[in-house]
């Protein structure tokens, strides 16, 4: 790749994040009554639709805000910077004060009303419904510590992740919106908690560095089980496994993949292999990677599928006994184009290319381009963010992904990602 390329793509991605995303989120983000961030947008980004509060995306706008106030990628003036980190702090103390199910309870709740009191999901009983907003809190406030030096924010994420280990290692957690049961594995857990315990290790190494160490082990352990474990003699990343013994299963939840997990999820081992300085992993990420890309490319429409079979495609398979597994129902969905995973693919396919100087990255990287920007971007002027899902061919639908949220996160910190590997 030609400097001059680069410098065209850097000043690309500065604009869509600086006068498409950020001018979106920016100030209507902040509940400036409450604290926190507000982010209940319909897909189109036009109507405020509630003022609840998921601490799953209270927490990555605590990360993006501190990321971007950290990054030298973009020329942010001073003045910018500082607001960044405003709003950082003022999301991190929100989560600090409120996202706990009690004061030496170290669960977090999975939905909040307004003013941060607990609110309980239509249709369940518990409040601590997804081991995946604890992840999300604690990668927020570990960046902010990192960025601010503010050693109470560092010990409350550190005791925060502490609790996910031990859950995790007791297999007595929850995980919606994506509930599994306990007799399978799901790729999404390990992958959570290595990019989750390298943002705190981030901190460690500043503020604690004794225990950096052990998270560094952790780091590589998450690594090994992911590749050694969810990955298959093709180089495909199944997303579920059995419990018992690892092994892969028949059943169509046992054969299918989900693109854009392992796309996302190659980024977060290059960093692993990067902090644990093990670059023995790096050929085998990189072939993963391009699986991902070959199944997941839709050769039909463009774009990347949400679900595929671990050969491509639609997933097929026998439903027997895994019919009433919500991730089973999950995959009838299997050919929308959704947002989130084109934003990774733009830097993984960018940064596998970088790593690895397989020119094959490149060529995903300018297709992931082109159908990206012609088709997730919003047309309206006034709003600009990206419309969140797509049917196949192409058209907007208004449908949940995930949480009933419109969220930045995957966006931003892309475009922040690539802007730095560009520089």
């Amino acid at each position: 790749m030609q400097k001059s390329e680069i410098r065209k793509l850097h000043g690309f991605f500065e604009n869509e994040l600086t006068n498409q995303i950020l001018s979106f989120w920016m100030p209507r983000c902040e509940d400036k009554e409450y604290g926190g961030f507000l982010n209940c947008f319909d897909n189109k980004g036009e109507k405020l639709v509630s003022y609840d509060k998921y601490t799953w995306s209270q927490g990555r706008f605590v990360w993006m805000f501190a990321k971007l106030c950290d990054s030298t990628a973009v020329m942010f003036t001073k003045a910018e910077r500082d607001e960044f980190l405003r709003l950082a702090k003022q999301g991190a103390e929100f989560l600090v004060k409120h996202c706990l199910m009690g004061e030496n309870d170290w669960r977090c709740v999975f939905l909040m009303n307004r003013d941060g009191s607990p609110k309980k999901v239509d249709g369940y009983d518990e409040l601590d419904m997804s081991i995946y907003a604890d992840c999300f809190a604690v990668i927020g406030l570990a960046r902010y510590a990192l960025v601010s030096g503010d050693r109470e924010k560092y010990e409350f994420a550190k005791k925060l992740h502490a609790s996910c280990v031990e859950r995790i290692e007791k297999n007595i957690f929850n995980t919606l919106p994506y509930p599994l049961s306990p007799k399978y594995r799901a790729h999404g857990i390990p992958m959570i908690m290595s990019n989750t315990t390298k943002e705190l290790c981030l901190a460690a190494d500043k503020l604690d560095a004794e225990y950096g160490e052990y998270l560094r082990s952790l780091v590589y352990n998450y690594t090994e089980d992911i590749l050694n474990h969810f990955v298959d003699e093709n180089n495909v990343m199944h997303e579920i496994i059995m419990s018992e013994d690892n092994s892969f299963f028949p059943q169509i939840l046992g054969q299918h993949m989900n693109p854009g997990h392992t796309i996302e999820d190659m980024w977060f081992m290059y960093e692993a292999a990067e902090l644990c300085g093990e670059d023995k992993w790096n050929e085998k990420i990189a072939a993963v990677a391009k699986k991902a890309f070959e199944n997941g490319w839709d050769e039909e429409f463009g774009g990347i599928l949400h679900f595929t079979g671990v050969n491509g495609g639609e997933p097929v398979g026998d439903m027997a006994g895994v019919e009433n597994e919500t991730m089973t129902k999950q995959l009838s969905d299997w050919d929308s184009k959704l947002w989130w995973i084109h934003s990774e693919a733009l830097y993984t396919s960018l940064l596998c290319y970088f790593k690895s100087g397989d020119k094959a990255f490149l060529h995903w990287f300018d297709k992931v381009f082109d159908y990206t920007f012609e088709t997730f971007p919003g047309k309206d002027p006034e709003i600009r963010e990206w419309i969140q899902i797509r049917t196949r061919n192409g058209e907007p639908q208004e449908k949940i992904v995930a949480l009933p949220v419109k969220d930045p996160f995957h966006i931003t910190r892309n475009l922040i990602l690539i802007l730095e590997l560009l520089k």
